[in-house]
């Protein structure tokens, strides 16, 4: 390897491991903020709250390592513009498509090593990330409790004084509102001196029993002299058991998306076999709906197929008028009441088949949706892998164009170009899980959008007159504000200067 290609890998090998440290770091932080409801005062252990973060982390390499290569490129090649080694390079007869002949292959290296990681070491941390989370709660159900609060589960508000004991299941002074089906007042309290949970690995009930407490119910007054006085049940227990699904736990404080949904566990090869798993469960399913739709129809979907009368409004007619007449015909047999009851019962015959008919296509969408989430999950792993060339070939370019380095003036280009990548990318997903548009447009159309820009900065940074200095665009905007400023304090002085000959006159 030639010097000046280490020192080219060196600068921009630095770069990226700064940045990409410190960006991972800020989306981390961001994970705790977002998990901090169900770390803080649980009665964790360290090692257990390093799992938890370190299980969570690699999911956020898809997010970290584009904005990463994009700023560090932009960095680097701004660098080598800005401090004139580029023009040295030219100089030497190196062309800025020869410095970055290196940087090219460490990131197709880059590159395969991300899809490694999306297809092998994401899917086993998410895997690993939600079982700590239901042995957490399983393990340590006191978790979901915390001490000197009330703690919303579901149908129940529970405050506890203290909790003792080795998995904090011991519990003093206990007070829980019961909220009504309605949910939206509570008539139901229950006070105890002590409680103790407990819960088994096999299970995904947890019992909660209370020692030596009172259960109040109000009671619903007949009248307004009776509702005056509050009325309430007061029911004394030495002992009272309330069972409690795991699941409002683990759904507390999350999005239930990233619970129920399994796709992200899944390798390549997992994916491909579930998504035709799917795919043929949806078939059956649409060819079952078909045949007992056809048989509650009967006879009125067994049409000539060789005397279509759908594109013919006057065969149509005749053979709607041929239909009434022959509805007629059969009801003049029955009585009145008969005939009522005959057009009642035709109707909400066809009134079912219709909800049958909506609810079928109901269910069949939601499947279409859950086939998209896999096939979405298949291709961002392809994605994350040419996002790493996108997003060089677009700041490496970009950087040796605006002749910019440091932390400023590249970061503003960088986080700019990611939003938009990034926004294209979430709105094009958000289609194509609701059905919108393909799933295969719906991943790669960030990439797809933003390929252009980078052939078109490649090209006129690699062309030897092509060369586009954004430094006179920038000039120019300068000027255009300074002028805009002195025009703004000239014409502020000229009022004062008015204002005071008025007064002076």
């Amino acid at each position: 390897m030639k010097i000046l290609d280490r020192y080219i890998l060196k600068s921009f090998i630095s770069t990226l491991l700064t940045v990409f440290a410190i960006l991972y770091f800020i989306f981390i932080l961001q994970g705790v903020w977002l998990f901090i409801s169900e770390l803080a005062g649980k009665d964790l252990d360290l090692i257990v709250v390093v799992q938890f973060l370190l299980f969570y982390s690699p999911k956020m390499v898809p997010l970290v390592l584009p904005l990463s290569v994009l700023l560090a490129s932009i960095m680097t090649f701004g660098s080598f513009a800005e401090n004139y080694e580029f023009a040295a390079m030219k100089a030497s007869g190196i062309s800025l498509k020869r410095a970055m002949r290196p940087l090219s292959i460490f990131i197709f290296i880059l590159a395969g090593i991300s899809f490694w990681f999306a297809n092998d070491v994401i899917p086993k941390a998410e895997y690993k990330f939600l079982n700590l989370r239901k042995e957490i709660i399983q393990t340590k159900p006191a978790m979901a409790i915390a001490a000197g609060q009330f703690n919303d589960l579901g149908q129940v508000n529970i405050k506890v004084d203290n909790k003792t004991g080795d998995k904090g299941q011991y519990l003093d002074n206990v007070t829980m509102h019961v909220k009504s089906n309605s949910g939206y007042e509570n008539k139901t309290v229950i006070r105890s001196v002590n409680g103790e949970l407990e819960t088994e690995e096999s299970s995904n009930i947890l019992k909660l029993h209370l020692f030596d407490g009172n259960y109040y119910d109000d009671v619903a007054a007949k009248n307004y002299e009776e509702a005056k006085k509050y009325p309430f049940i007061k029911t004394h227990f030495s002992k009272y058991t309330m069972n409690i699904d795991l699941s409002s736990f683990q759904n507390e404080g999350k999005d239930e998306e990233k619970i129920t949904n399994t796709y992200g566990m899944l390798n390549i090869k997992e994916l491909n076999y579930t998504i035709d798993s799917l795919q043929n469960a949806m078939n059956k399913e649409k060819a079952s709906n078909a045949d007992n739709l056809t048989l509650r129809l009967g006879n009125l979907l067994s049409v000539d197929k060789t005397h279509s009368v759908e594109n013919d409004s006057i065969k149509k007619a005749e053979a709607d008028k041929r239909v009434e007449k022959a509805g007629s015909d059969i009801l003049k047999g029955f009585t009145y009441d008969n005939q009522s009851r005959i057009l009642q019962s035709a109707i909400d015959y066809t009134n079912n088949i219709s909800f049958n008919a909506e609810s079928n296509d109901l269910s069949i969408l939601n499947q279409v949706k859950k086939i998209n989430d896999h096939w979405l999950a298949l291709y961002e792993k392809f994605v994350i892998a040419f996002s790493c060339f996108l997003m060089f070939y677009i700041g490496a370019p970009l950087g040796a164009i605006i002749r910019k380095g440091g932390i400023g003036l590249p970061i503003v280009f960088a986080v700019g170009i990611f939003i938009t990548y990034h926004f294209i990318n979430t709105f094009g997903k958000k289609m194509a899980q609701e059905d919108g548009i393909i799933p295969f447009l719906g991943g790669w159309i960030g990439s797809l959008a933003l390929t252009p820009l980078a052939i078109y900065l490649t090209y006129k940074a690699t062309k030897d007159n092509g060369d586009v200095n954004f430094s006179l665009s920038l000039d120019t905007f300068k000027d255009l504000f300074f002028a805009v400023k002195a025009r703004f304090r000239g014409n502020r002085e000229e009022m004062k200067s008015t204002e005071n000959n008025k007064k002076q006159l």
